[in-house]
């Protein structure tokens, strides 16, 4: 109402021009990520398990976004930050569950590659339902008593932290098998290159 005496202190404005760089720099930023998670994992692991890290990283970061776009809510800095803590949450949980399998292929003589994995994975699914339950909790805090300035962050994280938990376990694994059989390869063949990547990358490491 004119007769309210109100007037605007400020009025802030994002052109097309500014948008497009946020999204640039975005794209920019989570495809360098992606590209130094790959050589880690390669260089770590195996490149088998680098596929399948960045294709269930992929799944993740695309559920997480395709819900929060169905949500109707904006689409700002707030959600790039995370998409990014997203990412790392989720490939961090993934090398947990990866070790545990390179372990066990490399000690484990017995059972078949598939075998070893499943073994592996529920030997590490206490640690991993920890982690992201108590994970869950904190950013279900966030989302209740966070305020409207966090309730973004809390809301793409809380689908993040759901969605790479069971990737984690029922996905990435299952890749690497996948991927090691589409090269022609027989699962036998992952076993030995684990134990390869594992000497080379011992011989590298920097003694004390």
């Amino acid at each position: 109402m004119p007769t309210a005496g109100l007037k605007f202190e400020q009025t802030d404005h994002v052109g097309a021009l500014v948008g497009k760089e946020l999204a640039t720099k975005s794209a920019l930023a989570l495809a360098l990520g992606l590209l130094g998670i790959f050589i880690y994992v390669s260089f770590r692991f195996a490149t088998s398990f680098a596929v399948a890290s960045l294709a269930a990283l992929a799944h993740d970061l695309i559920i997480t976004i395709g819900i929060f776009a169905l949500s109707g809510r904006e689409l700002s800095l707030i959600m790039v930050a995370a998409v990014l803590t997203i990412a790392g949450y989720s490939i961090n949980d993934k090398i947990v569950v990866f070790d545990r399998i390179r372990s066990g292929l490399r000690d484990r003589l017995s059972g078949s590659v598939a075998e070893v994995m499943n073994t592996s994975i529920n030997e590490t699914l206490s640690r991993t339902i920890l982690t992201g339950g108590t994970v869950l909790l904190t950013v279900l805090a966030l989302y209740f008593f966070g305020g409207p300035v966090l309730n973004d962050f809390a809301f793409s994280f809380l689908i993040g932290v759901i969605v790479g938990t069971y990737s984690s376990i029922f996905i990435a694994s299952p890749i690497v098998l996948w991927w090691t059989r589409a090269r022609g390869r027989d699962t036998s063949a992952l076993r030995r290159e684990v134990i390869q990547q594992t000497t080379t990358a011992g011989r590298l490491a920097p003694r004390s």
